[in-house]
């Protein structure tokens, strides 16, 4: 890839993810102030089940294009249909009655919810709490002012504060617990687990069902069970899947092949790395593959790449007369351990967490701060999605926490966490 394309692929991811932060602030919004309040919880969780569905099927794209010639272009380019496709949808959608009465349109507020309301008493209700809720004071008063000042305002409100401190709690609960940095690098967690590239792809588009499922299910509870219980249930079941993907890569480790220590066949260069928390020696096949530009080979790591050692006559000769090369991934018989907790993993967290935090976003706010304060929740989402994607990589290496160390890691978050919530006297039901 020359330097012309790859300047104009970092572009374009930048101008993606502008577009992703308007979408992701504006679509949870526009849901809750369309639907009916009966229905709004059921209607938002919704949002949050289609957008995992659009990562499922990007997984199984992703598969289709994996062996293809440059089929990472084709990935890219199949992505703006989509897009295009919203964009021709919501020339057609109206202003929200709620942000119409905002900016003193109350005739063009009732116009709307009168072609979304079955009943002159659902429109002439919902428009008097929109009128209570915004004097023609504060309309007034809201007009002309800056940024600053209504930020100022917003966190003078005693109720707009707490309620956005337990807004942006979730977000952050949702990025340090949640799964979009295991999705976003779920074929190389597959591959640390012993599965090949091509596997590892396929593995990861399908993986995203289980998240799908786990969304199914908290429609189906949300307006029932209640918005706190779902996420205390949510962070528990979390921590034990997290707890149990952890224990799945050390069993890996110590199941794959183990390192001989004869003196003829000892490699420097792949005898040892940086860590933190273990010894850093090479005893395992697992061991020796997570140290660039070493390979396993007959009870020994030497030096070499994908396709065979630097020097042949580092390897030992075994009983065949001859031997075989590890450079990608180890045998693991209990490869599938990943997959199940990680399954179990995105399932949990789908019943409380997937769709919850943006559902409570939504909710929570007074009619005349909701739109400043659910910018700020969703900025602070997508601040700690930067920080844990950007460093995931990083904290799972051996130099780090390892990859078994990674999840037990998030698995202390999530106890904390639940802590926090379950003794929390800002209950998410009463702000």
């Amino acid at each position: 890839m020359n330097s012309r394309w790859y300047g104009s692929i970092i572009l374009g991811e930048i101008l993606l993810g502008f577009g992703i932060g308007i979408e992701s602030l504006t679509s949870p919004m526009y849901i809750a102030e369309m639907a009916r309040p009966s229905e709004r919880g059921r209607l938002v969780s919704m949002y949050a089940l289609f957008m995992c569905f659009g990562q499922f099927f990007a997984g199984i794209i992703d598969g289709i294009f994996a062996d293809v010639h440059e089929g990472w272009r084709y990935m890219f380019g199949l992505a703006s249909i989509p897009g295009f496709v919203m964009f021709i949808g919501f020339l057609f959608l109206p202003e929200t009655p709620a942000w119409l009465a905002s900016d003193g349109q109350f005739a063009s507020a009732v116009l709307v919810l009168s072609s979304i309301r079955e009943t002159e008493e659902e429109v002439e209700s919902e428009i008097t709490d929109i009128r209570v809720s915004l004097s023609s004071e504060e309309l007034h008063e809201e007009r002309g002012t800056t940024l600053m000042t209504k930020v100022w305002k917003m966190l003078r409100h005693s109720p707009t504060r707490k309620a956005l401190l337990v807004g942006c709690s979730l977000m952050v609960m949702q990025q340090f617990c949640g799964p979009n940095a295991v999705l976003y690098y779920a074929a190389s967690i597959y591959e640390m687990s012993g599965f090949n590239e091509t596997t590892s792809i396929w593995l990861s588009g399908f993986t995203s069902i289980s998240q799908m499922l786990g969304l199914v299910l908290s429609v189906m509870l949300v307006e029932t069970a209640g918005r706190r219980i779902l996420i205390l249930s949510s962070l528990t079941l979390v921590a034990i899947a997290l707890l149990g993907l952890g224990m799945s890569f050390y069993i890996g480790r110590i199941s794959s092949a183990p390192i001989a220590t004869s003196a003829n066949f000892i490699d420097d260069h792949c005898l040892s790395q940086p860590a933190l928390v273990w010894d850093g020696v090479t005893a395992y096949c697992y061991d020796c593959l997570q140290i660039k530009g070493c390979g396993f080979c007959n009870g020994v790591c030497v030096q070499g790449d994908e396709s065979g050692p630097f020097d042949t006559s580092a390897c030992p000769i075994g009983e065949s007369g001859s031997f075989e090369w590890v450079g990608t991934t180890c045998a693991n018989p209990h490869g599938w351990y990943s997959v199940f907790f990680m399954v179990m993993y995105l399932i949990v967290f789908g019943v409380g967490m997937g769709g919850l935090p943006w559902l409570v976003n939504s909710e929570i706010y007074p009619l005349k701060h909701r739109s400043l304060a659910v910018s700020i929740s969703t900025a602070t989402n997508w601040i700690g999605n930067l920080i844990v994607s950007s460093t995931f990589l990083t904290i799972s290496s051996p130099a780090v926490l390892t990859t078994y160390g990674k999840f037990p890691t998030k698995f202390n978050w999530c106890i904390f966490i639940m802590h926090v919530v379950s003794s929390s006297t800002i209950l998410i039901t009463s702000v």
